[in-house]
């Protein structure tokens, strides 16, 4: 039964709910909460944690035109729902429904898209900045997870915002949990942090009476300091030049708005510590915290989850993160300098198994992407052979690490690039349609793409004897059944295949597409049409050779690739065309459109980008139709 929550249609109707019944508020969002993302699939266990705290803020604040920055966005379910989303909810992450993270375009409820940690501080201190600069008035809050403050822009931030004093709020989030457990000395301190109501209530009455006094300014600031040492243990944000609260129950809803009215009046630049449960309410989210992070569909009662029709009918029960995490294990088996590093990403790289076998060659950073990666060349320059397994879109932060501290130093470390191509409901923040583009102009770097659990061993072989940064990028998708058929043939880094010859046009794929380039040849053998189809392999250094013959055997070559046309596998192709001097560039570019694709199921997106079998036969017939004309 939903008494409140039908009614609340934006903020203000919020408002008009008695204090005392917010926990009823509160508990039939979280029925209507679980029960909502049980049909959709998404981030239930954060926006489960943050609901009595995204209740709590609405009923204080003023949205829109105070500000709420969620950092990550994953928390902020709810606040869709008091924002005027909840009977949209069934559409969540769904094709041109919901996002599943906050979205400007959606609501002014939300000043930001936030699909990656870190950025939330940082983008309070900006509006917090700009409102001062035009003499505004409006508050300015921001929500960080305890795992977002791993990442080093959260640190940056903390240091800017605390020399520049600005009104504004820092909720601190910490649940003990990010998406994996939280590892790290931050993460130790905010979790044995007890900060005494007794310390802020004599310090406030202190400064109070010891303004009277202008000259006892230096003894109330040294007595302050003093007494802050006797009733906090860790005064790290204080130091920084916050005034620090809590902690506090981050799922008592009643004390968290007593608690925000009275910090927000101070117009301080504050932090207000709340511990809260992840997952809390939903049985299996709070028994496996990270089971509960990230789901698909499931049962309300049992939390098993609901199996879908596969759209990859024709796939193996292997993935191409479970083929890589396998391949990386069995080469640390035979070499004991194979270490492995994520970005707080254990699971979804599939490296939970490498850390129980190798726990003392696995590392964790947290959310320190860019970290990840310098760590990683550093490892190196000591002796060690490391694999670093990020997701393609979280891979962008660390592109300076991966230039100037691996690829400049001459350091031999292996990308594990996951997620890359399309990802589905995570849409625009998430699809990993950039890295070819933001990772190939890098000197020295090797671009591979395996298309089975083969060629995924034999290029982490090659990967691992490599002298400077070697990528191997794969989707988020299973390993398809039909290259079970091919011949298995040694290969070398740059080295394609010709998986079937022909003699009127060339399909040069790259990884994923590979299988529906096999497909398309299918399609055009029945319109008359001989397509030879190569299975390039990498996209740098390219097989020269291989399309070179495919110039002298066929009319036309078709580049295919699961990334932006711009600077992609297919950039790479055309420049060595025009270094080869060869006027007449016989070359048709099959890629993603330059630009942020929203959420929507892989499969379909393909066959809209004109890159599923069908699209690509399509493609190729009407090029060969347009130059006989």
């Amino acid at each position: 039964m939903t008494q409140w929550i039908d009614k609340i249609k934006c903020p203000q109707d919020l408002k008009q709910v008695p204090l005392e019944k917010l926990p009823e508020v509160a508990q039939e969002y979280r029925h209507f909460l679980i029960e909502s993302v049980a049909k959709t699939g998404g981030h239930l266990g954060a926006s489960l944690g943050a609901l009595e705290l995204s209740i709590a803020l609405h009923y204080v604040l003023n949205s829109p035109e105070d500000k709420i920055c969620w950092d990550v966005g994953h928390q902020a379910y709810v606040h869709k729902m008091i924002t005027g989303r909840k009977d949209r909810m069934q559409t969540l992450r769904q094709p041109g429904g919901l996002s599943g993270f906050p979205a400007p375009w959606e609501s002014p409820h939300d000043p930001f898209i936030v699909g990656h940690a870190g950025t939330a501080i940082t983008q309070a201190l900006g509006l917090a900045a700009a409102r001062d600069l035009r003499q505004g008035s409006e508050k300015v809050v921001a929500v960080v997870g305890d795992g977002a403050m791993t990442a080093g822009l959260s640190y940056e931030a903390l240091n800017s915002a605390g020399h520049l004093k600005k009104n504004m709020l820092i909720v601190l989030n910490d649940n003990e949990m990010s998406i994996a457990k939280n590892v790290g000395a931050m993460s130790r301190y905010l979790n044995r942090v007890i900060t005494n109501p007794l310390y802020n209530r004599i310090r406030g009455e202190v400064e109070k009476q010891l303004k009277r006094f202008p000259r006892l300014k230096k003894f109330s600031n040294a007595s302050l300091e003093g007494m802050k040492h006797l009733f906090v243990p860790g005064i790290i944000f204080e130091e920084l030049g916050f005034r620090y609260f809590g902690p506090v129950d981050g799922h008592d809803v009643i004390g968290l708005v007593k608690t925000l009215r009275d910090i927000l009046t101070l117009n301080t630049c504050s932090i207000l510590h709340i511990l809260t449960k992840k997952g809390k309410g939903c049985a299996f989210a709070e028994k496996d915290e990270e089971k509960g992070h990230g789901v698909g569909p499931f049962d309300v009662k049992t939390g098993e989850k609901i199996e879908t029709v596969s759209s990859q009918e024709e796939a193996s029960d292997v993935s191409y993160t479970r083929a890589f995490a396998d391949a990386l294990s069995k080469q640390a088996r035979r070499n004991p300098k194979v270490v492995a590093i994520t970005a707080a990403m254990p699971s979804g790289t599939g490296l939970l198994h490498f850390q129980k076998e190798f726990p003392e060659r696995f590392f964790d950073v947290g959310i320190a992407e860019q970290h990840a990666v310098s760590f990683a060349g550093a490892l190196a320059r000591g002796g060690l052979k490391p694999v670093v397994a990020i997701y393609s879109s979280f891979l962008q932060r660390s592109h300076d690490s991966v230039m100037h501290d691996a690829a400049l130093q001459r350091q031999g470390i292996v990308l594990g690039i996951d997620r890359a191509g399309l990802v589905g409901a995570d849409g625009a923040t998430h699809q990993g349609i950039f890295d070819m583009a933001y990772l190939g102009s890098v000197p020295g770097i090797v671009l591979a793409s395996p298309v089975d659990e083969y060629e995924m061993e034999k290029m982490m072989e090659l990967a691992l004897s490599h002298p400077s940064v070697f990528a191997i990028r794969y989707p988020r998708a299973y390993i398809p059944k039909m290259f079970d058929a091919f011949p298995k043939k040694g290969f070398e880094t740059g080295e394609g295949e010709v998986l079937f010859e022909g003699e009127d046009v060339t399909l040069l794929a790259l990884g994923s597409m590979v299988e529906a380039a096999c497909k398309a040849r299918a399609f055009l053998e029945k319109e008359g049409v001989s397509a030879r189809v190569v299975n390039m392999r990498f996209a740098r250094p390219l097989d020269e050779q291989i399309i070179l013959d495919s110039l002298q055997k066929t009319k036309i070559l078709f580049t295919l690739e699961e990334h932006v046309a711009t600077g992609g596998f297919g950039s790479k192709v055309l420049e060595f065309l025009e270094e080869k001097n060869i006027r007449h560039m016989p070359l048709k570019r099959l890629a993603l459109p330059d630009e942020f694709i929203e959420h929507g199921a892989r499969e379909a997106q393909l066959d809209e980008f004109g890159l599923s079998p069908e699209k690509i036969a399509a493609s190729v017939l009407k090029e060969l139709s347009r130059q006989t004309k």
